[in-house]
């Protein structure tokens, strides 16, 4: 069947081609095969390196997991029997020093602050304990036993150097052997001193019984160096904080004499 052309059509021109320009070509590795050539060259110098130092990584590794091991080992064969053997030695002079501490007669509590220190009974005392148990928690506690001892029969430099190697554990006997440095400058009339131990121990945390104590041996203590500022301010810590504490009876006539 015989077709015809619409008036004024025209057959439309072929399409022109663009010219389409030639694509990158690779060079025969991506992006993701460097990496891993790369990775693999990094492993296999590794190898190398660990082939090579194998018997020295070993030796390292032995002489780690030996100090553990003797570490463990002295923690529970050394160090857990010395203890339990510095603790069993320091009963006694641990309760003479207690008996002194209620004591009612000044004789009596040198008679047994001496024996503490020095021992009785066939018993070590809290200087020898601090000589032969040295490390252990007896020999710091007995540090903190003899320094007070020394304070309460008079020998401050003894008193002071004792009480310096106490290494506080708990909040109370560590603020007690600050403050208690602080009393034995306090004797020897070294109040500059004394004021700086008794400020420290006011500082080192909020302990219902000895806090307020040292709060006040400072206010004192600075009020006496003329130094009423300082004084004022631990006045006024210690009523604001610790009412109640028997240091702060009549403690508005301390801060008035600092104003």
């Amino acid at each position: 069947m015989a077709t015809y052309n619409k008036r004024g059509y025209k057959a439309p021109k072929p399409a022109e081609v663009n010219e389409v320009e030639p694509e990158e070509t690779f060079d025969g590795q991506s992006t993701t095969e460097e990496v891993f050539n790369t990775l693999d060259e990094k492993a296999s110098r590794t190898e190398e390196w660990v082939a090579n130092n194998q018997k020295p990584i070993i030796i390292a590794v032995a002489v780690i997991a030996v100090a553990l091991v003797g570490y463990l080992f002295y923690g529970r064969v050394v160090v857990e029997p010395k203890e339990t053997e510095a603790a069993n030695d320091s009963f006694q002079a641990q309760q003479y020093f207690i008996q002194a501490s209620n004591a009612t007669t000044i004789t009596e509590k040198d008679s047994l602050y001496n024996l503490a220190l020095n021992g009785g009974e066939a018993k070590m005392g809290l200087l020898s304990i601090v000589e032969n148990y040295s490390g252990t928690d007896a020999a710091n506690v007995a540090n903190y036993m003899a320094g007070m001892a020394y304070l309460n029969t008079g020998k401050y430099k003894e008193a002071v150097e004792r009480l310096q190697e106490y290494k506080g554990k708990e909040l109370t006997t560590g603020i007690l052997a600050k403050g208690g440095i602080g009393d034995a400058f306090a004797q020897t009339g070294e109040n500059e001193e004394a004021l700086k131990y008794y400020a420290e121990a006011a500082k080192m945390g909020d302990d219902a019984l000895a806090t307020p104590r040292f709060l006040f041996k400072a206010g004192q203590t600075a009020l006496t160096l003329g130094k009423k500022e300082e004084a004022n301010k631990y006045f006024n810590e210690l009523k604001t904080k610790y009412e109640s504490a028997p240091e702060a009876n009549n403690i508005d006539a301390y801060i008035a004499a600092t104003e």
